[in-house]
């Protein structure tokens, strides 16, 4: 089994958000598909930024989720690499939450505070992502699907998926060891980095590995702003924010 080096049995998993997108654009307003939106002019400098900041890392898996945002946003990353690419895989269990109709909606701030609060009641039973959305409990699953997939893998160390606020959350608190608990806590602004780190043992029953420890690493760091100076908005307020893009998109 490859590992980093220095260490025995430990990988690395850098996760990201997608940049930018405007899920108001006319486009959007057409065809209503969440799945679709590109990056925005905004949103392809988040991920160039974080390709710059991640150049030197070399990947041995990337993947994302198979949306357009997110396969935009792992091709800018890599366009910046200096090592060699290795193939993009989608992987479509870490595509984002499925939302329900949030009721009593008169606005844009009303949407992300609708969200918020769902996020919130996460780890509540039979908890939803909004009225007649998915279930918090099967994200979760499908989400350790992907990472239980890669981790079983033989000949890498160092991962790059590219994913999205929701589901990101819920592996962030999936690697806190507090299941469902801490999604609310989590917050995954455009674009940002996580860092996570598995160490894996020989499994007890002889055949495989399994996970010793989990670490993170890093969480929700942002190349294009570090320090996050003036962004005081939660990543669910600024991505419902009305956006103009600027001239020749």
């Amino acid at each position: 089994m490859s590992s980093l080096p220095g260490t025995t049995g430990r990988r690395r998993v850098y996760l990201m958000r997608h940049g930018h997108v405007d899920y108001f654009s006319t486009h959007m307003q057409k065809t209503g598909d969440m799945a679709s939106p590109l990056l925005t002019r905004l949103g392809r400098d988040q991920a160039d930024a974080a390709g710059v900041a991640l150049s030197h890392v070399a990947f041995d898996v990337t993947i994302s989720s198979g949306y357009p945002r997110s396969v935009e946003t792992l091709d800018r990353v890599m366009a910046k690499n200096a090592h060699a690419r290795p193939p993009h895989e989608h992987d479509h269990d870490i595509v984002e939450l499925k939302n329900g109709r949030p009721a009593n909606i008169s606005s844009r701030r009303d949407i992300a505070a609708a969200m918020a609060f769902h996020f919130d009641a996460a780890g509540q039973p039979g908890a939803t992502m909004m009225e007649g959305g998915e279930i918090f409990t099967d994200a979760l699953a499908r989400a350790e699907r992907t990472f239980l997939r890669l981790l079983v893998r033989p000949d890498w160390h160092t991962a790059l998926i590219v994913a999205h606020e929701g589901i990101n959350r819920v592996v962030l608190s999936w690697m806190a060891g507090a299941g469902l608990n801490a999604v609310q806590a989590f917050d995954q602004d455009l674009a940002c980095v996580n860092v996570l780190d598995f160490d894996l043992v020989p499994a007890e029953s002889g055949q495989g590995t399994e996970i010793a420890r989990r670490i993170i690493r890093a969480v929700n760091m942002t190349p294009y702003n570090y320090i996050k100076h003036g962004m005081n908005l939660t990543s669910l307020e600024f991505i419902f924010e009305p956006y103009e893009d600027r001239p020749n998109e």
